[in-house]
């Protein structure tokens, strides 16, 4: 009986969380991205070859979430940027409470790019504004085409998709087309790259959209 008005009053809280967060993102002029998948898409994976290409002298930091485990942390803290890892203990998402206790300790002055790696689920990360600039959602030839359709609000909500592992798709009956034509029957206007981790293709293109990005005037005001 009371779970709508309880779950309203979560949300509540956490978009003035959010909105903090936004600001103090602006005022020291952060881009910072949120990261969404499903388990084993290749999250992880993308933001170690993205720390890869970074010149070291880059003001780089990673929050990484998981429900139990440091192991993502670990894997990331080879490229030699700041990490820390969240371990949410259950939760199926992170939320601003979580990003802001993460931040503690860090000098936000001392960072232009900050990316978030969300906890492997579609479907509770969606709700939660992390004060970030944008959405980004991994998706990948090993899931059906009709992933878009199955879970829209993360589709809609994203300014960009990746559709990883291309690599596989001599091995597995995927149709990309089909897929690009699903994400875009819920949004319209989403931008798409195509990459693999392992070879390395359309790298470039994730790494040009995130030069882009990084160029925008930051904004303070809450993003939808």
């Amino acid at each position: 009986m009371e779970r709508l008005p309880l779950e309203r009053k979560v949300l509540s809280e956490n978009d003035r969380i959010a909105a903090g967060l936004r600001e103090r993102f602006a005022e020291n002029d952060i881009l910072c991205l949120n990261l969404i998948s499903s388990p084993g898409s290749g999250k992880t994976s993308l933001l170690e070859r993205t720390l890869e290409s970074f010149d070291p002298s880059e003001r780089v930091a990673v929050l990484t979430g998981d429900i139990q485990t440091e192991n993502d942390a670990k894997r990331l803290a080879r490229s030699g940027f700041p990490v820390k890892q969240i371990t949410t203990g259950g939760t199926c998402h992170l939320d601003a409470r979580m990003i802001e206790k993460g931040l503690a300790g860090w000098n936000l002055e001392c960072i232009d790019l900050l990316l978030i790696e969300n906890v492997g689920n579609l479907v509770c990360p969606s709700s939660y504004d992390l004060g970030e600039a944008a959405k980004v959602v991994v998706f990948s030839v090993t899931e059906g085409e009709d992933k878009p359709l199955k879970y829209p609000s993360i589709f809609f909500k994203s300014q960009l998709m990746v559709l990883n592992k291309i690599d596989l798709l001599p091995y597995v009956p995927f149709d990309v087309e089909l897929a690009v034509r699903n994400a875009r029957q819920i949004h319209r206007d989403m931008e798409i790259v195509r990459t693999s981790c392992q070879t390395r293709e359309g790298l470039g293109d994730w790494l040009s959209w995130l030069a882009r990005q990084r160029k925008k005037p930051r904004a303070a005001a809450p993003v939808s």
